[in-house]
């Protein structure tokens, strides 16, 4: 099924948005090739990240009900292959893997220190792969407005240019070019808006995860501090 604008071609009749992106200069061409190519990379990043969040959310919840119900760190270590999508579970597994290895070498006194250490080192690891990608989402929602703009002026030039050489002011002279204009600033939106709204969703929901891993990596010392002890 066509979409028509009210645009009259040449010979009479309307022209689709296909043709008209088809009859575009070559200028107005790049950028709908640009905005549709950012468009689909955002869209494929959003399925990727919605899916990806959405695991480490769930997972993260059932991880630390199973960490606050258990009583022996080893039999929650077990467990955490359950919850490999889980950033917490990951951080609990990097600072347990370090605890055995400090307890193990007799440093006990060294434990909180390099305990310390990892949590944070396992936690950033965690939240720099969570933020992997979305750059792109606040790159095209920040850039697509106005690379949709740019066609939109050049296709108004372009009106111009022939009104200019034009005996007279015409639709059938400037409607084609009005309308490349349109749909460079139409579809620079399209790209731009979805990428915003997810680019914001994912920020809200990675704020929350580094939260539940300060709050575990916290937690997770202080019970380490009072087994020393």
């Amino acid at each position: 099924m066509e979409v028509y604008l009210t645009v009259p071609a040449s010979g009479g009749g309307s022209l689709s948005i296909l043709e008209l992106v088809f009859e575009a200069d070559l200028i107005v061409q790049m950028v709908l090739l640009m905005l549709i190519g950012m468009s689909l990379v955002s869209w494929a990043i959003i399925v990727q990240k919605f899916f990806r969040l959405r695991a480490a959310s769930r997972q993260s919840a059932r991880f630390l009900d199973a960490f606050w119900s258990s009583k022996r760190l080893d039999a929650v270590y077990e467990k955490v292959p359950q919850f490999r999508k889980s950033p917490v579970a990951e951080v609990f597994k990097a600072g347990y893997q370090e605890l055995a290895k400090v307890t193990q070498g007799g440093k006990s006194d060294d434990a909180t220190d390099n305990l310390t250490r990892t949590l944070r080192r396992a936690a950033a690891v965690e939240s720099t792969g969570l933020q992997s990608y979305i750059t792109f989402l606040a790159t095209t929602g920040s850039t697509a407005p106005f690379i949709g703009l740019f066609g939109t002026v050049w296709g108004i030039m372009r009106a111009f240019s022939k009104l200019q050489g034009a005996g007279a002011a015409t639709i059938q002279v400037v409607g084609p070019d009005i309308a490349h204009a349109l749909i460079a600033t139409a579809v620079g939106l399209a790209a731009a808006i979805p990428a915003v709204i997810a680019f914001n969703f994912f920020n809200s929901t990675i704020r929350v995860l580094n939260t539940e891993m300060d709050n575990f990596s916290a937690d997770f010392l202080n019970i380490v501090k009072r087994h020393v002890r």
